[in-house]
């Protein structure tokens, strides 16, 4: 009865359809009976060719991290190493308020090496004839600390006030020859100061008193 009409042919491979099919092939899965996926394939040449390629690439890099390490801390330890105290030539400044203050000019001569000037100022350069001036001078010394000098003949000096308003006077002590009087400042610092020919002259600063000391004891007529 094969030529009956509703009769399916059998294909001999068991399959019943015609043409290509899109599934996977399979794998007997002998515990389970059934299929099992067959695994991927194993990576590439191309892409164990990228991968040494990466590798190659850091461990060429690694000595130029290195060397740019190396200079980095080399270039820190040279500027750690430079002085960061700028000096500065006062003797100009000097000059210019000698030639227009009204008072015979003192400064502080002859300092032991150590004391090193870091800023000097003076408002002689606006002041008229006869007008009161005032010098300042502020030095690094020895213990890397702040010792400033102040001389004004101006009533009621700001660079004057700025250290001896608020002082609470500690006695006195004599220097060189000159009588100082000392005392301690708003900010707790020494302050040591007397009256000179009408200028006021002050000395004082985060330096040690013995410091300070001999920045007064150095004060004296300006010789040019």
């Amino acid at each position: 009865m094969g030529g009956e009409a509703g009769e399916i042919a059998c294909d001999p491979r068991g399959m019943t359809g015609i043409g290509p099919t899109s599934q996977r092939p399979q794998r007997p899965d002998h515990a389970h009976g059934s299929q099992a996926e067959v695994p991927p394939p194993p990576a590439s040449a191309v892409e164990r060719a990228n991968r040494l390629s990466a590798a190659n690439m850091l461990r060429s890099l690694l000595p130029l991290v290195a060397i740019c390490l190396l200079l980095v801390g080399w270039q820190a330890f040279r500027t750690g190493t430079v002085d960061p105290v700028r000096e500065v030539d006062p003797r100009g400044t000097i000059r210019l308020a000698e030639s227009r203050a009204a008072y015979p000019l003192v400064v502080p001569t002859g300092l032991p090496e150590g004391y090193r000037p870091t800023s000097v100022r003076t408002d002689a350069g606006s002041a008229a004839d006869g007008a009161p001036v005032t010098l300042q001078i502020g030095y690094v010394t020895p213990s890397e600390n702040y010792a400033g000098f102040v001389i004004s003949d101006a009533i009621g000096s700001e660079a004057v006030d700025r250290v001896l308003a608020d002082s609470t006077e500690e006695g006195s002590v004599e220097l060189d020859g000159d009588e100082w009087t000392r005392s301690t400042t708003a900010r707790g610092e020494t302050a040591l100061s007397r009256v000179a020919d009408g200028a006021t002259v002050v000395v004082s600063g985060s330096a040690v008193d013995a410091e300070l000391e001999q920045v007064a004891a150095a004060v004296g007529p300006y010789s040019g």
